[in-house]
């Protein structure tokens, strides 16, 4: 089981050969420099020698989650592209998503990124700064079939009670539809809370859903009755001015569009790939 907040931190180690990690217990390994910062190619400077860590929160399929003892997802494999350049490999430490808005992990040494699939928005900006972004995302609605729920609007109006990621742009927007969502620390929670009847309908991202009703148990249980487009990109974090690691990510993003990886994973990991799944232009 991954750790989640409240518990103790796991680091996953990953290699650039591949996008599984070898999951590791315990804390990093000690550094011999004291702590100091270490140079990679394009002198981008890293917080350990030799490789690029990732703090991410676990699980978030198919961005990133645990298959088999190993930690993979699109995320994942992106971020492994941007370690490869820069001659190290990716290690993931598994953090509280909270820590993702305030840059916490970044400020304090902790990571050289963030990757989990964040959605860029102005008041995150305020605390990092983030990549070009590489993923549209939009919010569904996903219902237990026996609730006669049709719509996010018939939520109320059948009196059902709605779940959301804690701290997650579907929270807020339900939020901002008037709604006061069931929050739940992981998207198992949330999956959870639906099957346990927590929860009649939940928002959450629509490739979350996607994963979850490739499962028959949760197709014969649950439909999606409405997909929200929120206007929502993904970006991956670095500490505020941290241009030359952001200049890195950014250039392995924009390599991968050209050459064809992106698609490679994206079919890999979300599904059939649609052009418009991720625009290239900052927002």
């Amino acid at each position: 089981m991954i750790t989640l907040p409240g518990r103790r931190t796991r680091v996953l180690a990953a290699t650039v050969a591949a996008a599984a990690l070898a999951l590791v217990a315990g804390c990093s390994s000690d550094d011999s420099s004291g702590g100091a910062a270490k140079t990679a190619a394009g002198g981008v400077e890293l917080v350990k020698a030799g490789q690029l860590t990732t703090c991410t929160h676990l699980p978030y399929p198919p961005f990133q989650s645990e298959i088999d003892g190993t930690v993979q997802g699109f995320d994942v494999a992106l971020i492994d592209l941007v370690a490869k350049n820069l001659g190290v490999r990716q290690q993931i430490l598994d953090t509280p998503f909270e820590n993702f808005k305030t840059g916490a992990f970044l400020n304090s040494g902790q990571c050289d990124l963030g990757a989990a699939g964040m959605t860029i928005t102005a008041e995150r900006k305020k605390n990092v700064d983030f990549s070009d972004p590489y993923f549209d995302a939009t919010q569904a609605v996903l219902v237990d079939k026996k609730s006669g729920i049709t719509s996010f609007a018939a939520v109320k109006a059948k009196g059902g009670k709605l779940g959301a990621q804690a701290q997650t742009t579907g929270e807020d927007y339900a939020k901002s539809k008037g709604y006061d969502p069931v929050s739940f620390e992981s998207s198992d929670a949330v999956l959870n809370g639906l099957r346990t009847g927590q929860v009649q309908a939940v928002v959450i991202d629509y490739p979350v859903v996607q994963g979850w009703l490739k499962d028959k148990a949760n197709a014969d249980a649950f439909q999606v009755v409405d997909n929200l487009d929120t206007g929502e990109q993904y970006g991956f974090t670095v500490k505020k001015g941290n241009a030359e690691l952001l200049a890195a990510v950014d250039k392995a993003i924009g390599d991968a569009r050209a050459d064809g990886t992106y698609k490679k994973l994206y079919e890999q990991w979300i599904g059939p790939y649609d052009a418009s799944a991720a625009s290239p232009a900052a927002s």
